[in-house]
């Protein structure tokens, strides 16, 4: 195991996510109340309710370590661990009853993403990514597929809203390219590029609680996982990743979108 997370920091993330789960649940395709944050972006009691049990045992588990979350804020972010939580990644799709959403949650060792987990609290699937070892999901070994064309590639990305000004031409002429373009997929689509179904997920304006946790998930099943320049994720990247399952496609989709 990496040494920089133990077997401890890993059964706690389990744990947070088991804490998760049947919140998020409970409330699915149930007449919840959305609020509006200041972004506009859609909120709900279940996203606040399933943070708090997090971070209620982060308290007590780890007390000295960084909290940084969607619903509650940051805490202590430059101690030399931080937990990055997203409680419903993809709040739209799970008020439009749609379980693609997840719980996302991200351990990071000074700066960089080193576990994460997407949790999906419907279908009941956990993928688990920890540095230096297999990512899994529900305990199985998984890895990306092969696609060493673009015109090959199956690609996601979440919603055009993402793009605007020069990202949303590149974006178009990479979607022009490759086999198979959908729009939808939230944190799920990362998922599906792990365990060898999709090729491709681009995407741009993320926050670090959108996208910390995919890293490690990413990479443990084979992956690869930047920002649209190449550069590898962590607390300070610009929000634009590019993820791809071969090392062929993830270069040609950069030479698209870098500009």
């Amino acid at each position: 195991m990496n040494n920089a997370v133990s077997a401890e920091l890993v059964a706690l993330a389990n744990s947070l996510a088991d804490a998760a789960r049947p919140i998020a649940a409970r409330y699915f395709r149930t007449p919840v109340t959305v609020d509006d944050k200041a972004d506009l972006s859609p909120v709900t009691i279940a996203d606040r309710e399933a943070e708090t049990a997090m971070r209620s045992l982060l308290d007590k588990h780890m007390p000295r370590h960084g909290v940084f979350g969607e619903e509650h804020g940051a805490l202590r972010t430059d101690a030399e661990y931080v937990w990055v939580l997203d409680p419903i990644d993809g709040t739209k799709a799970f008020i439009t009853g749609l379980p693609i959403f997840g719980t996302l949650i991200a351990l990071l060792h000074r700066g960089r993403p080193v576990l994460g987990i997407i949790d999906q609290p419907i279908s009941r699937e956990r993928w688990l990514g920890v540095s230096g070892q297999r990512t899994t999901l529900n305990g199985q070994p998984i890895k990306v597929r092969g696609c060493p064309s673009l015109d090959r590639a199956y690609m996601y990305s979440t919603a055009p809203q993402m793009f605007g000004g020069p990202t949303a031409a590149r974006h178009q002429s990479l979607a022009e390219q490759v086999k198979l373009f959908r729009w939808g997929g939230d944190c799920y689509a990362y998922g599906l590029l792990a365990a060898g179904h999709v090729d491709l997920v681009v995407e741009n304006q993320l926050k670090l609680y959108d996208y910390a946790a995919l890293v490690a998930v990413i990479k443990g099943a084979g992956g690869l996982i930047t920002d649209w320049q190449g550069r590898e994720l962590d607390m300070n990247s610009d929000g634009s990743v590019l993820a791809a399952g071969d090392p062929a496609t993830h270069r040609a989709a950069r030479q698209i979108l870098a500009g």
